[in-house]
């Protein structure tokens, strides 16, 4: 009897894999013997095989570029990839006893493939419209062997006019067979899995499409990859639940915040808050509403923003550093009815008069001190409960944030953000940049500027990379002091913010640091130099703007080049617009899963203002090099036209930063009766000499037309809270001195 009943467990579980192998096989268009293997492996693993569909889309000769994060992934492939596809191994992988076992469904070379292109037989087997698997290295920054790998598979891939494929299989990093160290991915035995595979092109066509002479065929094959890894993220998810993800990824106890005055929060402990508070903000308002947001970094803002993800409202970001005039501008401009603070941030910042203007405004503002006194322990207890559970799930697609823009060179305006918007931002900096639970991120960077939030905030979070919030960038003195303590790998920052910090640093204050990502500004080789020689630190420029949420470009660790902003972020598309009197560049127009939603104007209160085809325009001149390195030449309205040419204000200040590194400068332009415009530099050096200037310059090569028709010097140079030059407050400073009433162009 015992052996009828396990006989018939036998037969009922055969029946159940076969049905399962024959469905797959199906679904997947791949061989009987392949589906019946890779059934059991889908049931262990949940393998989301939607993005797979690629995999056998193409006709020979192709090559699958397989990102290979696990000694499992060779396995998954065998399985999904068409039956006759030769898949190059590496004698590490092959020798594992599970790879060794689906050997048998497919062909396979075990050498070192770095010497690819030099065998014949892997040329001989594409020509003959053949298919090859090949495997790369894990790294998302990979080394000069890395690179030389890819420019193997490039020759490869031209030679026999092969189409290339790539395949990333998401989290299999996390699987105990990982090649990724423990310390930097936490191991889950069943890790959820997912297979994304990308169209079939040609390189030729990758660098066509990049844009002739913006990229190399090595260089293109990387920024596929790139996006492959890229489309793993679950963009349909919203940020609640993106964080509720991350949680279970890297373990809901991991302690994942700090600031200076509350201490740290576990990712479970943070969710919680954040329910809490999220049920409180939703009766106090109606979905989808902006809510305002006045606080500094710290604990607190990160869990009100969470809240309001998890209520369905929107988090509008307030800058106290604005001033009352463009707060009660911003909120009318939004129509925020409730504003979140803190009175204890109010006391502190002594912006009780910021407070009054608000409330002056008719506008309600919910003190969290307050809030926090009537939690009950019934709705602590219901919140522990529900953690993982939105108060009211969302759509991707939905409003998530509202950041305004700094109102450098005009009134700011309200840039609403999606949920997709935000996450697909962080997605597209992990793509790019090699981070781990092992780094600990210093954010100095307000989340009120859109690189503090998305980058200082958002994407450690998203990534288990430890972050602590330090509520102000402009204490020079006490930030050194703090990171000595802290010790972290990471850190954003502003070229001022940088400099300020370093004058008053010791030597030992940084020594943690890996690498800091700076923007908002340009920055100077003196900051670069300081930081490298003092500190072992690479200081790597990126590119952005509040609209794309906000990066667009940047330099890494494996891919830099001075005096440029980077390369582009994987999934961003760019054109350039010519622009009169400029040869080696264009006015920069992006689109992207991170591109806004659209704005919010002061003239039309409330109503969103959407992008008509996606693409945004930057206003920003920018030329890109034949590797893809994009250099910002200016704002298109930081453009000074001088007897017909164009000068970008930006190269003026870099060209007397080269000369007086240790001041600040700011160019500005104004109307001149017989040259159309001329140039007015605004500096902090004492005494400056306009004749340094002719003398450098023409030691630099630069033309006559760069040099200032006049300098004059300031005490300082006013900076917005971002860090970045006020050039509005400047020019009126200019005016006033000059004592005309000149307009900028």
């Amino acid at each position: 009897m015992g052996l009828i009943i396990v006989a018939s467990i036998v037969a009922v579980l055969a029946s159940a894999l076969v049905g399962a192998a024959l469905l797959e096989m199906n679904r997947l268009k791949i061989r009987f013997r392949q589906a019946l293997y890779f059934a059991p492996l889908k049931l262990i693993y949940r393998i989301d095989t939607r993005g797979a569909r690629h995999m056998n889309d193409a006709a020979g000769p192709v090559i699958y570029v397989i990102s290979e994060q696990s000694k499992l992934d060779p396995v998954i492939c065998q399985a999904l990839l068409p039956e006759a596809t030769l898949h190059v191994l590496d004698p590490a992988s092959a020798d594992n006893w599970l790879v060794q076992t689906f050997r048998t469904l497919a062909k396979s070379v075990v050498f070192d493939k770095e010497h690819m292109v030099a065998n014949r037989r892997l040329l001989r087997h594409l020509k003959g419209k053949g298919r090859l698997a090949v495997y790369l290295p894990a790294a998302v920054e990979p080394d000069v062997a890395g690179m030389r790998l890819y420019r193997a598979i490039t020759l490869l891939a031209r030679k026999s006019n092969a189409k290339v494929v790539p395949v990333f299989i998401g989290n299999s990093r996390f699987l105990p067979s990982s090649f990724t160290p423990p310390s930097k991915a936490p191991r889950k035995r069943f890790a959820p899995l997912s297979v994304h595979a990308l169209p079939a092109e040609r390189i030729d066509t990758l660098v066509e499409k990049a844009g002739k002479g913006f990229v190399t065929p090595s260089n293109a094959l990387f920024d596929r990859m790139a996006l492959a890894r890229y489309s793993a993220a679950d963009l349909t998810l919203g940020l609640f639940r993106a964080f509720v993800e991350a949680a279970k990824t890297y373990g809901p106890s991991r302690v994942v915040i700090e600031d200076t005055v509350t201490g740290s929060l576990t990712y479970k402990r943070m969710l919680i808050g954040a329910r809490v508070l999220a049920k409180r903000f939703a009766a106090m308002s109606k979905p989808g509403e902006a809510m305002g947001v006045l606080l500094p970094n710290a604990n607190g803002v990160v869990v009100t923003f969470l809240a309001l993800q998890s209520a369905g409202r929107v988090a509008a970001m307030l800058n106290y550093s604005s001033g009352s005039a463009n707060i009660v501008s911003a909120i009318k401009t939004a129509r925020i009815n409730t504003v979140l603070s803190s009175r204890t941030f109010i006391e502190k910042a002594e912006l009780q008069s910021l407070a009054e203007a608000i409330e002056a405004n008719g506008t309600k503002i919910v003190w969290l001190e307050d809030l926090r006194e009537t939690v009950t322990t019934a709705e602590k207890l219901s919140a522990a409960l529900q953690w993982k559970r939105p108060v009211l799930p969302v759509k991707a697609e939905d409003p998530a944030l509202i950041l305004f823009t700094s109102g450098s060179e005009g009134t700011p305006k309200g840039v609403v953000l999606s949920h997709r918007n935000v996450h697909a931002n962080a997605a597209q900096a992990e793509a790019r940049f090699s981070i781990s639970v092992e780094d600990t991120l210093f954010n100095v960077l307000p989340v009120f500027h859109s690189f503090g939030m998305t980058g200082g905030t958002v994407l450690p979070l998203l990534y288990g990379v430890r972050l602590f919030l330090y509520p102000s960038p402009l204490h020079y003195k006490l930030i050194p002091a703090a990171a000595s303590k802290v010790r972290p790998t990471i850190m954003f920052g502003t070229d001022t913010f940088l400099m300020g910090y370093a004058r008053t640093a010791k030597d030992t204050d940084f020594e943690s640091l890996r690498f800091v990502v700076a923007g908002a500004e340009a920055v100077k080789p003196h900051t670069r130099e300081l930081y490298a020689e003092r500190f072992q630190c690479k200081v790597l420029e990126g590119y952005g703007m509040t609209e794309a949420a906000p990066v667009v470009a940047a330099n890494t660790c494996s891919q830099e080049r001075y005096d440029t902003v980077g390369r582009l972020f994987p999934g961003i598309s760019v054109r350039l617009e010519p622009v009169e009197g400029i040869e080696d560049g264009g006015r920069l127009w992006v689109k992207g899963s991170n591109v806004m939603l659209g704005y919010l104007k002061a003239e039309r209160p409330g109503e969103l203002q959407p992008l008509s085809d996606g693409w945004h325009d930057s206003g920003d001149i920018v030329a890109i090099d034949r590797e893809g390195y994009v250099s910002v030449c200016g704002r298109a309205k930081r453009f000074a036209k001088i007897a017909g040419e164009m000068v970008s204000l930006g190269a003026v200040e870099m060209l007397v930063q080269a000369l007086w590194p240790e001041n600040q400068h700011a160019a500005v332009s104004v109307p001149d009766r017989r040259k159309g415009e001329r140039i007015v530099l605004a500096t902090t050096k004492p005494d400056p000499d306009k004749k340094e200037i002719v003398d450098y310059g023409k030691r630099a090569g630069v033309t006559e037309l760069m040099v200032p028709s006049e300098i004059l010097p300031f005490r300082d140079i006013p900076v917005l809270g971002s860090g970045k030059i006020d050039y509005a407050a400047t020019l009126e400073r200019v005016r006033k001195r000059l004592g005309k009433s000149n307009k900028a162009a």
